[in-house]
């Protein structure tokens, strides 16, 4: 039987809300849509929460809404999706790689100072694995140099950092999360925006539905009626359904459970391999509470042998990630390896074991005895 690295938890109470939401007088642009926002935003502690059919999506808006224009530049992190980059060239920008701490393999603080220039418009610090970056000393730099911050949280619903939920912009501007069937809730595909800021919001309403709106208060020419919008904006459709957001509602009451089972899952394992010299773990930092998307491992031993061992027991092993300025697109921008070599040490090592709340005690202890072996068969 395989065990795969994730997949997603939908019970019977779910689906039941999805079929309320499909037999119900609106699939999309209905009453859902602002519920699950208004309860995303009241957890995390945020003001405004505006959902958007992916979390590349969430991005590209994000990216948007501070007005990133072609010549600016966003600074993030490799050791990401690509989405993480690409949305700031959708917008014409250019992004600015920082390299990773070599513990958490977060965004270095340090080095975004490094990569700051007087193009610079905003930095990306990317939440990786789930656990927090060192938001505080990124705002404090990004107040410094008159910079946007926008927090990838894909990985990091459920986390806290320094008493607060990610997600309540305490330390940025926007944070964006993801509700792709992996994550820690999933509405199939989905993604959302959290801000304090009520100009960020407005944009953000606009944007994910080509750039209208029908706010009186936000016309520019006379409101002539009802029926009356005005498109202000070059915005897309980025609208989300409403039957999504009845499983994102009812997912969030599970979230805690969820959370829960995840750092138990990792307590297993990382009991487990801190008595294997050839694996070196994520650093969970003490003011954080990850929430843990994934659990990456590094592995002094030959990654490839290591890795299709794996596969071959039927563990659904997966590797986060190549870094982004790799990727042949990049190359043909004009990125060259070496710039960020602690990323790429990581990635030379990186295997992602499998971390979902579904898993069962004895699938976890089923990966450990097959890494433990692994490693043992190759490093002979």
């Amino acid at each position: 039987m395989r065990i795969p690295y994730a997949t997603q938890w939908i019970d019977a109470a779910d689906v039941k809300e999805v079929i309320e939401a499909l037999y119900s007088s609106h699939l999309t642009q209905g009453p859902r849509i602002a519920a699950f926002e208004k309860k995303v935003a009241e957890y995390c502690g945020a003001r405004y929460a505006v959902a958007v059919n992916s979390g590349t999506a969430a991005l590209h808006a994000a990216c948007f809404a501070v007005g990133l224009k072609p010549g600016d530049e966003v600074i993030t992190s490799p050791i990401t999706f690509v989405a993480s980059a690409n949305c700031v060239l959708y917008c014409g920008g250019r992004p600015v790689f920082a390299d990773v701490q070599s513990d958490t393999i977060n965004i270095s603080p340090e080095d975004v100072n490094n990569k700051i220039s007087n193009k610079t418009k905003a930095v990306i610090p990317v939440h990786f694995a789930g656990q927090p970056c060192d938001l505080e000393e990124l705002s404090n730099i990004a107040q410094k140099n008159g910079l946007v911050v926008i927090e990838d949280a894909a990985h990091a619903l459920g986390a806290e950092y320094k008493g607060s939920k990610v997600g309540a912009c305490k330390y940025s501007d926007m944070t964006i999360l993801s509700f792709h069937a992996v994550k820690h809730i999933t509405t199939g595909e989905g993604g959302m925006i959290l801000t304090n800021r009520e100009d960020i919001y407005n944009q953000l309403m606009m944007f994910r539905t080509h750039g209208i709106t029908r706010d009186g208060d936000l016309m520019i020419n006379k409101h002539e009626g009802l029926w009356f919008y005005e498109m202000q904006l070059l915005g897309f459709n980025y609208r989300i359904t409403d039957f999504q957001c009845a499983l994102g509602m009812k997912q969030m009451d599970k979230l805690e459970e969820f959370v829960s089972r995840r750092r138990k899952i990792v307590a297993k394992y990382d009991q487990a391999f801190r008595k294997i010299a050839n694996i070196v773990l994520l650093k969970e930092k003490a003011e954080n509470k990850s929430s843990w998307h994934i659990y990456p491992i590094q592995v002094k031993s030959d990654r490839h042998k290591v890795f299709d061992a794996l596969q071959r027991e039927g563990i659904g092993v997966n590797v986060h990630y190549i870094p982004v300025y790799l990727q042949p697109y990049y190359s043909e921008l004009g990125y060259q390896p070496g710039i960020c070599p602690r990323s790429e040490k990581y990635y030379s090592q990186a295997i992602t074991l499998p971390l979902y709340p579904k898993m069962k005690d004895e699938d976890v202890d089923t990966i450990i005895e097959k890494v433990s072996a692994a490693l043992e068969d190759c490093s002979i």
